[in-house]
């Protein structure tokens, strides 16, 4: 039996209730089926005593086919997990990089985090798909006015990025005739002081984007569709209106091996590539939502027991290595 934690977000922990579009409740519900010691707790829950880090964590129960969390926390040293899921929710700010550091005192030579806390502090999610030139669309990353503008009119379409959030929010389309471009680029660099990333438009979008799931080495041939809701050119409503079924294209079966070796080398086990038209434009490693509910009724699977399978085949090996290695 493995010990497991998982650091889950704020508002999940407020309302822990199984709920099938959250994918750490799927984890959670799986380990537990399997007769785990699970454990859940909070970036803010996290701490050191000297180099020894530790966390006020709550272990987590099934009844009557639900998940529960015990009422009062325990303290536990992070070095007797087997495995911590990093799994907070962005934006990316100081309470997420001091948890990070916390973290990068765990004992890798017993404890195995996914993703590795290095990876999360240095990988940013909108600019790491620059690690892989061959497989996106073209883009910068600046705050600069005259920069982006050249890069607007040389492209006539561009689609405008935080580098620090989540689920679309403030993300931007703009086109070279709109009447609001200074506007916008004002709104979304803060003034022209914050970076964000600028990608050339990508018309197939309007056929939505495809979320490939990325476990440990494998992206898997199941996957879904994430469509625009009417009233806008992106995805920002999970619900079976904009959730689509997905079949990989066989360009798109290529990148699992164009990425596995930078992945593994950065320590990222658990992914969520955005693709338009066979291009990456996002790679999510925060808190990569792997769609199990809408995967499982899509294809009429268990999608969760295949993803904690190949984390458990994988973590199984990686620290029967650490071990012997040391």
């Amino acid at each position: 039996m493995k010990k497991i934690l998982i650091i889950i977000d704020d508002i999940e922990f407020k309302y822990f209730e199984f709920n099938k579009l959250v994918t750490n409740f799927w984890l959670v519900y799986e380990y537990l089926r399997r007769e785990h010691s699970v454990f859940i707790t909070l970036k803010k829950y996290l701490f050191q005593k000297r180099n020894i880090p530790y966390g006020l964590c709550y272990e987590t129960f099934i009844k009557d086919n639900n998940i529960f969390k015990q009422e009062n926390s325990t303290t536990e040293c992070l070095n007797d997990f087997d495995i911590i899921f990093f799994r907070p929710d962005p934006p990316v700010d100081i309470d997420y990089i001091n948890a990070s550091y916390i973290l990068s005192y765990v004992d890798k030579t017993k404890t195995l985090v996914m993703n590795d806390d290095k990876a999360i502090r240095e990988k940013n999610e909108k600019l790491y798909v620059n690690e892989f030139q061959d497989l996106i669309p073209d883009n910068i990353v600046c705050a600069n006015e005259k920069t982006i503008k050249e890069f607007l009119f040389e492209k006539h379409e561009i689609i405008i990025k935080p580098t620090n959030r989540c689920f679309g929010s403030g993300v931007f389309y703009l086109n070279d005739t709109d009447k609001n471009i200074n506007s916008i680029l004002q709104t979304a660099t803060n003034n022209y002081t914050t970076a964000v990333m600028v990608q050339e438009y990508l018309p197939q979008i309007k056929y939505g984007d495809k979320r490939l799931i990325y476990i440990a080495g494998k992206i898997f041939d199941y996957c879904v569709v994430k469509v625009a809701t009417n009233n806008d050119f992106k995805f920002n409503e999970h619900n079976q209106n904009t959730l689509k079924f997905g079949e990989l294209t066989r360009e798109e079966k290529l990148i699992e091996q164009k990425v596995r070796d930078k992945f593994e080398h950065d320590g990222i086990y658990l992914a969520g590539l955005d693709v338009i038209d066979g291009k990456i434009i996002e790679i999510n490693i925060t808190s990569p939502c792997f769609f199990i509910n809408e995967i499982n009724n899509i294809f009429g699977i268990n999608f969760e027991r295949m993803i904690v399978d190949n984390i458990e085949s994988y973590a199984d090996s990686r620290l029967k290595s650490l071990v012997s290695i040391k």
